[in-house]
């Protein structure tokens, strides 16, 4: 089974992905997360990519198609995979288009002010990449990961202001790929609203078990 997750930041993706993942035995794939490996070994490109996250901006596609590229090509993605983050772009789905034939397209609604409660609420391990909410998902002691004891951080790219931002890039160009996949019948539409269990078990619905 071949997904693409699509949906505005806050949607809940990573999670419902993280679910699907071990439903379906297909790898989660995030460039999130690929990104962040990247952060934190301190290469050119997590250099680069840590900037440009932090104003709230896109990576750009020659960067973000040749990662995923070479991450499709592992032996684990051969028979599946969930695409959480990419493509992006219509210029990222055309270069997907020509590697990989996709089953469907899941597309999580979710309103503008229930973003902004999210993401600006979210807190991060900058060690494991464990993410925490204030409020819907607390550590157990106030601002240290449950694991390894460290500092949570708030991304830069969580922060109000950046939030707006990645809202407004989102709509302009990453809005027009639901349509894009709809032209083609790949698209079907998720509310994000309710509980991740919630949001799941509609996803298994929409892909018939």
């Amino acid at each position: 089974m071949k997904l693409v997750f699509l949906g505005p930041p806050g949607a809940g993706k990573g999670t419902i992905a993280a679910l699907a993942r071990e439903h379906y035995r297909i790898p989660h794939i995030s460039t999130g997360e690929l990104f962040r490996a990247h952060i934190k070994g301190h290469t050119p490109l997590g250099l680069e990519v840590e900037a440009i996250l932090g104003r709230g901006d896109l990576v750009p596609d020659d960067i973000t198609v040749e990662m995923v590229r070479t991450r499709l090509c592992e032996a684990d993605a051969r028979s599946g995979f969930i695409l959480d983050g990419f493509p992006r772009t219509i210029a990222q789905a055309d270069a997907l288009d020509q590697m990989v034939r996709l089953d469907k397209v899941v597309n999580f609604v979710l309103d503008e002010e229930v973003i902004i409660a999210r993401l600006s609420g979210r807190r991060v391990c900058p060690v494991t990449g464990k993410i925490y909410h204030l409020t819907n998902n607390p550590p157990k002691i106030d601002g240290v990961d449950d694991e390894t004891g460290e500092p949570l951080i708030q991304r830069d790219d969580d922060r109000p202001e950046a939030i707006h931002n990645r809202l407004e890039v989102y709509q302009r160009q990453t809005f027009p790929l639901i349509e894009y996949y709809r032209t083609r019948s790949l698209v079907v539409d998720i509310d994000a609203s309710p509980t991740p269990p919630e949001v799941f078990a509609s996803l298994e619905v929409v892909l018939g078990r």
